[in-house]
């Protein structure tokens, strides 16, 4: 997994000018069954991909916390919102709840998350790639593709089954 990793921006990189007119094109006109396709992906990749070997994610960026999520995990640490909000979290320059820093402060050495079943909404849903209506999430995608190994070759594999 290190030596994926090692490489995926570089391959991402290369890809970045072909990802970008391939989705533009997607954007133009999808084909009526891309949900199906995307979701289809999705766990065929997943079915070969242990996120636990990985946590790329959680070592390089950091998820957007909503106000729902900010709450749930405060309640988890029976903490007080702001007291959650202060310890761990800033607001970026558009105005949203980021982390501190990164890595995730709440990742193990092995790749466990320590609030898993609270995480955030951003963190349960990456890579995103089986969301409905997918072409809408272009550039957040292109983005992902040069940190999730999963997200590439989803994308890889989605330009071989769609015709744009």
């Amino acid at each position: 997994m290190q030596d994926i990793l090692k490489h995926l921006p570089k391959q991402a990189k290369d890809k970045d000018n072909e990802n970008k007119k391939f989705f533009a094109k997607l954007k133009k006109k999808p084909p009526k069954n891309l949900d199906y396709v995307m979701q289809d992906l999705h766990e065929q990749e997943f079915k070969r991909t242990d996120c636990l070997e990985c946590a790329n994610c959680c070592k390089t960026t950091g998820p957007l916390f909503t106000d729902k999520d900010v709450d749930r995990i405060a309640k988890h640490f029976r903490m007080k919102t702001q007291q959650f909000i202060s310890q761990f979290l800033r607001v970026d320059e558009e105005n949203d709840y980021v982390l501190q820093s990164v890595p995730c402060t709440f990742l193990g050495a092995d790749n466990y998350c320590s609030i898993y079943d609270v995480r955030p909404k951003a963190c349960r849903e990456f890579p995103h790639t089986d969301r409905k209506k997918f072409q809408q999430i272009s550039n957040l995608t292109i983005k992902n593709v040069a940190i999730c190994p999963a997200a590439y070759n989803i994308v890889e594999e989605m330009k071989k089954r769609i015709k744009v």
